[in-house]
């Protein structure tokens, strides 16, 4: 695996787990920039390499020299657990890694799809409120895995001394309630994992602050 790109936008939870996932494998990665706002993941280019005009997408060249592309930040995390095992992103016990997934899918497909832009936009158009919503969807989804979390065993990352894909999912999850102005005292064993996660340079390192195409003031 060579010449590695991901396209994705500073802001994007999505894109973010999938810096992550590069971070905690070892990867090195060229990032390129996608502006949501702008429209750009509507270009034919981009969408010629993501169909679903969405952020992030993986590039990168394999052993035989051919192109390969991926899209969706979870597959993502699958493909390269497989391609490079250590430091695993699953426990081993089928339970456990179960349980693992589990918990990352309430934020993948039970939170983040609820609360991004797009669905935003729509509950605005409806007459809703952007935020009022944003809060109840992310407050059912934390309270959830909250209660989840709290029966399994350690003080610190959710499975045993590292993290797994469940603070890759946590970790933009909890930035995204902050954003929203969501009070996230309600959820100890989570904030025990993010800042068990916050020390690692993975993590440090993915933070959207930091990444290239964020703007110096961003808006909240």
């Amino acid at each position: 695996m060579k010449d590695v790109r991901l396209y994705g936008y500073w802001r994007s939870s999505c894109s973010w787990r999938a810096r992550l996932v590069l971070g905690l494998k070892g990867v090195e990665y060229e990032s390129v920039p996608v502006h949501l706002v702008k429209g750009e993941q509507q270009a034919d280019g981009y969408s010629a390499k993501n169909p679903m005009q969405q952020v992030p997408t993986l590039e990168w060249t394999d052993d035989s020299g051919e192109t390969r592309v991926m899209g969706q930040s979870l597959a993502m995390a699958v493909f390269l657990d497989r391609l490079i095992p250590e430091p695993p992103l699953v426990p081993t016990d089928p339970l456990a890694a179960a349980r693992a997934w589990e918990l990352a899918e309430i934020v993948n497909a039970g939170i983040q799809p609820l609360q991004n832009s797009a669905t935003l936009k729509l509950v605005e158009t409806l007459g809703g409120d952007r935020a009022d919503h944003a809060r109840g969807v992310i407050d059912k989804g934390l309270a959830a895995m909250e209660r989840l979390a709290a029966t399994l065993p350690g003080e610190g990352f959710l499975f045993d001394q590292a993290p797994s894909i469940v603070e890759v999912c946590l970790v933009p999850q909890l930035y995204n309630a902050r954003r929203f102005g969501l009070d996230v005292a309600a959820y100890p064993r989570l904030l025990a994992a993010e800042e068990a996660s916050a020390s690692l340079p993975a993590f440090a390192a993915a933070h959207p602050d930091v990444q290239p195409d964020a703007p110096e003031n961003p808006t909240p």
